[in-house]
């Protein structure tokens, strides 16, 4: 077993996120906190990546950002990030183009993301990463990959480093379609305080202070919060945040040490069926099952060191995490269950830990410059994860009860060549190595130990600048991985069956071509063409206990990404993201299932094979406008769209699209008082949030009589249920006004 060992830094993103202490700019239109922005150092960590020095402005431009190694890779300041309108803390990453984040039961729980034609359900394929930790949580209770971000405090962002496609080989596990690196602010001009009150009981205190301590900054910053919403049995959300952090020196020589606390306790409204609404059986708003919620707690120190020179620069960053969360949820009501219900309760209680660190070295081969980067990167997860049956969050029946202990090593190279002035090529290999013992409490048939190893080339070449644009083709290797238990399992814990072990690690091949130009002044336009392929794998479901076989898949796409700021005072931009997603071959075990259906039209809708993936957006889409300077009126409008998704393989469900707007207006005085106003659904849309399709039972169905208490159906037609479209709303037109002043 591998303990706690080394793993090579998380590179460009921290070193480009962390802020020169003392270093204050001009601010820029909209920022929630005034703070220091980072005067990124001169340091050449990889030819791809160049960190210039920092703009003028807190919200710099993209067109100032440093160079990169793909159309598609971006910089945001927290600046830009928190001039948006957005509700949920997580919502805040919707900076990055293409990027779809909603949720379909209780704030507390993690979001739901689709980007690149995927749904990533809680986080699988977008590695995410604050402070370089991972939020990511692997062999988790509540589905692979789970990344919640309500502990993440919006004002305290100070940079976003985003990158997609599996073609950089300093990005491990989850990264395959994006990832997202998150980097804090180490301090402030003065101290800060906002309230906030709004619709549906919503009410949220924050502040922040720093000041210096020897020869850095200590930073100190708490948040508490609560939320009802529209809902008929409200969520009662109540949640509370801490921060401290000491930095000492700039991010290429310097250290910063990270402390956050955050708990949560949460009711949740989950997805329900459109025939319970129809039916006049509940409201829109309305609740199946009023015991749904949770609770959710983490607690966390990370730290990170950096010293640069002309002949290179090391780095070096650890982290330590102490999370718990209770998940109860019912989502097909009365379909196994039909006296007490289908409630079930996720456990995941875990210790994680890692250590990073890399080198790069500057150097030069026949008169050619070039950067040669070498990292090695671990992590350890100690996890007890549980999945039980429960009534109104009483435990009944267990179904798992597990002990993981989880590690990882993954070392990495990537050589960058400056051919000449317009053209630099990065070639890179990553290495991984998984090692997993599973204990199994309730089946001890499922217990086991399994190892893994796979290898992952990169390659980037980059021709340009020319007239202030650049090419970019990109391929490489990937993975992910996926629950432990799922690889070791051999019975299924429901009927004691045996069933199909998963592979521990996937492979994922991705391609792209880009262009990036800056030719008209003002205006930064990228335009991606990308494919992307995952191989066959069997996924372990969380919310079953079991596995379940999944196909090939293919996706393709473009993205076509545009920031304009014309003048100091006006900054419009837009996104559009288009993808074709499909299974590749046939799937005869659905053939048959959906045979065995036959004479129920209710159950068998939907069961038919097709090539559909369901939950793959087709389109997403977003434009907005800021306007103001630092002082006096200000506003944003903002409107994200959301694609109809085919939500069966043979398509006969499709969810609608959903269009949003959102807006903002305020004024900033000359003394560092702001009031601001934001609004949510300013059109009051009445369409989804998010949109399932699957089968579920209710007492007032036609089929629930022909199943219980004497079963007359198929017991194959009893166990689907009646299909439907299952949704969670959107939540009506809401606002939020918020007094804030700097001390």
């Amino acid at each position: 077993m591998i303990g706690v060992a080394v793993a090579g830094l998380i590179a460009a993103p921290q070193g480009a996120f962390a802020q020169s202490a003392g270093t204050p700019v001009a601010s820029t239109p909209l920022p929630t906190v005034d703070v220091i922005a980072p005067r990124i150092q001169q340091e050449r960590r990889t030819a791809s990546r160049v960190t210039s020095a920092a703009a003028t402005s807190d919200v710099a431009s993209n067109a100032e950002q440093a160079p990169v190694a793909s159309a598609s890779e971006q910089n945001f300041t927290g600046a830009e990030v928190n001039a948006r309108p957005f509700s949920r803390p997580a919502e805040a990453l919707e900076v990055v183009p293409g990027l779809m984040i909603t949720q379909h039961s209780g704030d507390g729980k993690a979001n739901q993301y689709f980007l690149r034609g995927f749904n990533l359900d809680h986080g699988t394929d977008l590695a995410i990463s604050v402070d370089g930790m991972p939020v990511n949580m692997r062999t988790h209770g509540h589905g692979q990959g789970y990344a919640d971000l309500n502990f993440l405090i919006p004002e305290l962002i100070g940079s976003v480093h985003v990158r997609k496609g599996p073609y950089f080989a300093d990005e491990g596990d989850f990264s395959s379609v994006g990832s997202v690196h998150v980097g804090l602010i180490d301090t402030i001009h003065k101290s800060m305080a906002l309230a906030t009150v709004g619709s549906f009981g919503y009410r949220r205190a924050f502040g922040v202070t720093s000041s210096k301590v020897g020869d850095g900054n200590l930073l100190i910053a708490g948040e508490a919060g609560t939320y009802n919403g529209p809902w008929d049995n409200p969520d009662k959300l109540r949640k509370l945040n801490a921060v401290v952090r000491y930095t000492e020196g700039s991010a290429a020589n310097g250290f910063s040490l990270t402390g956050m606390a955050y708990s949560n306790r949460w009711n949740s409204t989950d997805q329900i069926p459109l025939r319970a609404i129809t039916s006049g059986l509940v409201g829109r708003y309305g609740a199946l099952d009023p015991t749904d919620g949770g609770n959710s707690d983490r607690f966390s120190v990370s730290g990170r060191w950096a010293q640069t020179d002309k002949d290179g620069a090391s780095r070096m960053n650890f982290y330590a995490i102490k999370s718990s969360l209770d998940l109860y949820n019912n989502f097909t009501f009365f379909l196994d269950n039909p006296d007490l219900g289908d409630q079930f309760h996720q456990r995941d209680d875990r210790l994680l830990a890692g250590v990073n660190a890399s080198h790069t070295f500057n150097h030069a081969f026949a008169g050619l410059p070039m950067q040669t980067e070498i990292g090695i990167q671990s992590r350890y997860d100690d996890i007890k994860v549980a999945l039980s049956k429960t009534y109104q969050r009483q435990f009944y029946e267990g179904t798992r009860n597990d002990k993981v202990k989880e590690g990882s090593v993954g070392i990495f190279i990537q050589n960058t060549v400056h051919w000449t002035g317009w053209m630099r090529t990065t070639l890179g290999y990553r290495g991984d190595f998984y090692t997993t013992n599973v204990s199994s409490l309730l089946t001890p048939a499922n217990s086991g130990n399994a190892n893994a190893s796979i290898g992952s080339p990169k390659l980037s070449i980059v021709f340009g600048p020319f007239a202030k644009t650049e090419l970019f083709l990109n391929a490489g290797e990937g993975f992910h991985s996926n629950d432990a238990r799922g690889v070791t399992i051999s019975e299924s814990p429901s009927d004691g069956l045996p069933v199909d072990s998963s592979p521990f690690l996937v492979k994922t091949r991705g391609a792209e071509v880009g262009v990036r130009t800056r030719f008209i002044p003002g205006l930064d336009s990228s335009l991606s063409l990308f494919v992307f392929d995952s191989a066959s794998e069997i996924l372990f479901v969380g919310d079953a206990g079991d596995t379940e076989p999944s196909r090939p898949s293919r996706r393709y796409g473009v993205e076509w990404t545009n920031h304009y700021k014309p003048v100091s005072w006006l900054q419009i931009d837009g996104d559009l993201a288009v993808t074709h997603a499909r299974f590749r071959g046939d799937n005869s075990a659905q053939a048959a299932a959906y045979s065995e259906l036959a004479g129920y039209p209710a159950a068998q809708i939907g069961n038919a094979p097709g090539n559909f993936i369901p939950g793959a957006p087709n389109m997403i889409a977003s434009a907005g406008i800021r306007l103001g300077e630092k002082t006096g009126w200000f506003g944003a409008l903002r409107y994200r769209y959301f694609g109809p998704r085919p939500l069966t393989e043979d398509g006969a469900f499709v969810s609608p699209a959903t269009g949003l707007l959102n807006g903002q207006i305020g004024y900033r005085f000359d003394n560092g008082w702001r009031i601001q106003l934001d609004a949510y659904n300013l059109t009051a849309s009445k369409s989804d949030q998010i949109t399932y399709a699957y089968g579920s039972l209710l007492k007032t169905d036609a089929l629930f009589a022909q199943c219980h208490p004497v079963q007359v159906a198929p017991p194959a037609v009893c166990q689907t249920g009646v299909m439907d479209r299952v949704l969670h709303p959107v939540e009506p037109l809401a606002v939020r006004l918020t007094l804030a002043g700097r001390f």
